[in-house]
């Protein structure tokens, strides 16, 4: 993915069209119901949105199609994926339990995919796309709170997780803005002091590894800044007005980015200063660091953390979804013996 930065032009999520409904594998177009009763003791404050101007937003490309692969290279695309369960399972080196907090992406409209309600919010084998990742981060050890930046019809979908949520993982709540940057300011917003590294993640990526994100969390923290990335199969052009060739990239050079993308908080609240005083317009996070001439590390990612943005998406993210399961299976159980020795430990002495 190919990222900008520009003068930007007043913008608004308020007259965006509705969704038309299609058909998709695995998909059920089903929006969860409500559960009753209050919200769990864990759940904190909603997070102070920051203003944001008020205009039609431009309508956004249509995504490539994305042919969906065996199950055997399902299976090899995990298996690349150093580390597996087990990074999951104890805090990253370097980072304290508790240290990171995760701002979770949920406001999104998600017309590509041509469903009647927002993509992330769409169930994948049973399952609210959205909450995948609110699961996988909450089991972490390294992850002490995670703001939802989601619009306040849809935070039932995510109350429905809370009650099998760790109690150590405290959640808040924060406005969507009215274009990404917006929204990631609002959920930095909500960022507890002291906090070491500020992941924010994409709901519409249910599929990241634990470790891959435990290894892009140690990154941030190490240099300041890191994403998770993969590197560019295809051959890349660039071409100009008419659609003619100019050249050919580099493609060992290029890497397509992912969340989480992994910051210093202190880092990330002065490139915001940067882009509100400068009036730019980024396509992603750790793009505002490196406009302030700062150093971002790739971490190596996998290729199972697609984002679900079309119908074939849902295909490709079925075939992966057994290997997540069984890495989250096998990080549960670890920590949980980690847990049941700490508690011989304790008893012993």
């Amino acid at each position: 993915m190919a990222f900008s930065m520009q003068p930007r032009a007043p913008c608004s999520r308020a007259a965006r069209p509705a969704a038309r409904a299609c058909p998709a594998p695995a998909l059920s177009t089903r929006a969860p119901q409500p559960a009753s009763g209050r919200r769990p003791a864990h759940c904190v404050a909603a997070a102070a949105p920051v203003p944001s101007a008020a205009a039609p937003a431009a309508p956004r490309a249509a995504a490539p199609r994305r042919a969906p692969p065996t199950r055997r290279a399902a299976r090899a695309a995990a298996a690349a994926a150093p580390g597996a369960a087990a990074a999951a399972a104890a805090p990253a080196p370097g980072l304290a339990d508790g240290s990171v907090s995760v701002v979770l992406l949920a406001g999104g409209v998600g017309k590509r995919m041509g469903a009647p309600i927002p993509k992330q919010y769409l169930e994948l084998a049973g399952q609210p796309i959205a909450t995948y990742a609110l699961d996988t981060f909450a089991a972490m050890r390294e992850v002490g709170e995670i703001v939802i930046v989601c619009d306040p019809s849809w935070r039932y979908i995510f109350e429905a997780r809370f009650p099998g949520l760790p109690k150590r993982v405290a959640i808040k709540w924060a406005a969507p803005g009215a274009e990404r940057q917006d929204s990631v300011a609002n959920g930095l917003a909500g960022v507890r002091e002291g906090a070491a590294i500020v992941a924010v993640h994409d709901s519409a990526r249910p599929l990241v590894a634990p470790a891959d994100a435990a290894r892009c969390m140690r990154d941030g923290a190490a240099v300041g800044a890191a994403v998770l990335g993969v590197p560019v199969k295809p051959t890349i052009k660039e071409v100009d007005s008419n659609m003619n060739v100019v050249k050919t990239l580099v493609r060992a050079a290029l890497w397509e980015v992912q969340t989480p993308q992994c910051i210093r908080p202190d880092l990330l609240r002065r490139g915001f200063e940067l882009v509100r005083a400068q009036g730019l317009e980024v396509t992603d996070d750790v793009s505002i660091i490196e406009a302030m001439g700062l150093p971002v590390k790739i971490t190596p990612g996998a290729y199972t953390n697609i984002k679900v943005t079309t119908p074939d998406d849902m295909s490709v993210a079925v075939g992966f979804l057994e290997e997540l399961m069984e890495q989250r299976r096998a990080a549960a159980a670890a920590e949980k013996a980690a847990a049941g020795a700490a508690a011989a430990a304790a008893t012993a002495a």
